[in-house]
């Protein structure tokens, strides 16, 4: 993971902005705390903070294509970088490097714009042309890497990882939408991702073959162990990281830099695992790590340590949305002991949920098409909640989090199964999950002997919730305490934009609007769902649901096992 910051379509005093640049990168250092690159003519700067994963000796950007002069900077991993290098370039080319970024170069002059859709991977990045001053942006599928965009009051256009490099400099700053491409000389942003799973009134049909799913997620897990530093896996002790860290572990001791012919640099596997003492997560990552032999840590904390933190938590993540900032805590807390054993690149499970309908709402879906389209609207939000607070909870402390689940071609194969296969029955009283269809029964099925049964079959916890109870009674016992019932009272005139229903949402909004002072940086948060981290759509599914504003699962009564515990 790195970030990247640049000025493009310069209008400005080339020197001028040039200090600006240095300055305002500066913010994103610890994205990319390995090295620094820069370069600059009078058209444009490109910025570049590294986190060295792949080739960590020769792979700092800039990267430059001799041939054409054009300039490369990425925040991202390539994980078929080989296979577009032997399979998808005819000229001669003269690369620099062994990095997984630079083939990105010759795609683009050798492709033009729609080369994005060879690509297997996370990704924000720009390439400029110092012969024209042209330049192309692009953002990966899901929206996993961040990007931010806006222009200065002269009309010059800052493009960065993060919203807090642009916030001070640009009036207006958005969000790049993920699967889009910018190129400066055509003006025009454009959808490169456009699977048929989410095309408006489209329902797949596809039969549920469970070795088909199986192998597709293997072969993305295997995918993204590419990798030149330690990794490391999270196990949070639900089925999702656990089904991760099981397929890891059988690839662990090969590289796949080599089809598995080498021995891997980074043999023995190390998971993480974190949460307040006697935790509900706690004891089944043990039990998924003892399972797979990994080497585990167990990292805890305290209630008061984790309150110190949601001032940090909130600058990280750049959201005041209550439900990332709950999960998110726990996460940038644990991603600072992985940082200090040297770890620089995790594996996760975020993503399965939206795919195969694993929040606990989804038991109320009507019917196939809504199930469907609620999945699609999910993964559509993605970059705004689940992917933005696993990147940059990571991060915060220079450590990678990778995402197999939302591999594209593991998406393709996932979403274009039937959703009545997906859809949730009860269980029949006294016969154990297994006699009816819980949340993600198809994927449990798919991976049956993986991990153990009680992992495999447990219901889900949302991590802020899994990480132990007290957490979130804590937040909202310092609300109250902290955010008066008068000052609640006239929320709606502090903030009449997305006004805050709850003092744990004003708390947090407070503190966003102390980082973040620029009115544009409240129209980058959505409105919050209100319900268990559904989509407004979803709140029809259940009347009760339109009056409810905490989005814990435990808040989803008749559902969850411990409901309004």
């Amino acid at each position: 993971m790195c970030g990247i910051l640049t000025v493009l379509d310069s209008k400005g005093n080339p020197v001028e902005l040039r200090k600006l640049a240095i300055s305002h990168v500066k913010r994103l250092r610890h994205r990319g705390p390995d090295w620094s690159g820069i370069f600059s003519d009078d058209k444009a700067i490109i910025c570049h903070e590294r986190l060295a994963i792949v080739d960590v000796t020769h792979g700092a950007q800039p990267l430059v294509d001799k041939g054409t002069g054009r300039i490369l900077a990425v925040n991202g991993e390539i994980y078929n970088h080989l296979e577009l290098r032997k399979a998808h370039l005819a000229k001669p080319h003269d690369f620099q490097t062994e990095s997984d970024c630079e083939p990105l170069l010759y795609l683009y002059d050798e492709h033009g714009p729609e080369f994005v859709k060879l690509l297997n991977g996370i990704f924000a990045f720009v390439i400029y042309d110092p012969r024209d001053g042209d330049f192309f942006i692009a953002r990966d599928h899901i929206g996993v890497n961040p990007l931010y965009w806006g222009r200065d009051g002269e009309g010059t256009l800052f493009v960065a990882s993060e919203m807090k490099a642009l916030f001070d400099i640009c009036p207006k700053v958005e969000v790049f939408p993920p699967g889009h491409y910018y190129k400066a000389s055509e003006g025009t942003l454009v959808r490169w991702y456009e699977p048929k799973w989410a095309a408006p009134s489209y329902i797949p049909k596809g039969a549920a073959d469970l070795d088909q799913l199986r192998q597709s997620l293997e072969d993305a897990v295997r995918r993204q162990l590419m990798c030149d530093v330690p990794y490391g896996l999270l196990i949070s002790g639900g089925v999702d990281s656990s089904i991760i860290a099981a397929i890891a572990a059988r690839h662990a001791e090969k590289r796949v830099e080599t089809a598995e012919r080498d021995r891997a640099w980074w043999p023995r596997m190390h998971s993480f695992s974190v949460g307040l003492p006697g935790a509900p997560d706690t004891k089944y990552a043990k039990m998924v790590a003892q399972h797979i032999g990994s080497q585990h840590h167990e990292i805890e904390f305290t209630v008061q340590e984790a309150l110190d933190a949601i001032p940090d938590v909130i600058y990280h993540l750049e959201t005041f949305d209550v439900t990332t900032i709950r999960a998110g805590t726990p996460m940038y807390l644990m991603a600072r002991k992985i940082k200090a054993m040297g770890i620089k690149m995790v594996l996760s499970g975020e993503g399965s949920d939206e795919i195969f309908g694993g929040y606990l709402y989804f038991h109320k879906a009507p019917n196939a098409r809504e199930f469907h389209e609620e999945l699609v609207r999910k993964l559509e939000m993605l970059h705004l909640y689940d992917c933005l607070r696993a990147n940059k909870a990571m991060s915060a402390w220079g450590v990678e989090a990778r995402v197999p689940f939302l591999d594209p071609t593991f998406l393709d194969v996932a979403m274009n199964i039937d959703p009545e296969h997906k859809m949730i029955h009860k269980a029949k009283a006294g016969q154990g999950a297994r006699s009816g269809r819980m949340e993600k029964h198809i994927l449990r099925q798919a991976f049956d002997g993986w991990i153990p049964d009680e992992i495999l079959w447990r219901q889900k916890e949302q991590f802020s919730d899994g990480v132990g109870y007290s957490w979130i009674d804590s937040i909202k016992a310092t609300a109250e305490r902290d955010i008066s019932d008068s000052v609640m009272a006239n929320a709606r005139h502090r903030f009449p934009v997305k006004t805050p229903l709850t003092k744990e949402a004003y708390w947090f909004r407070s503190i966003y609007e102390e980082h973040f002072p620029n009115p544009s940086a409240v129209d980058l948060i959505p409105d919050g769902p209100s319900i268990a981290c559904s989509t407004p759509t979803a709140i029809r599914w259940d009347a009760a649901w339109a009056s409810m504003a905490d989005p814990s699962g435990r808040a989803v009564a008749g559902v969850h096992d411990n409901a309004n515990t």
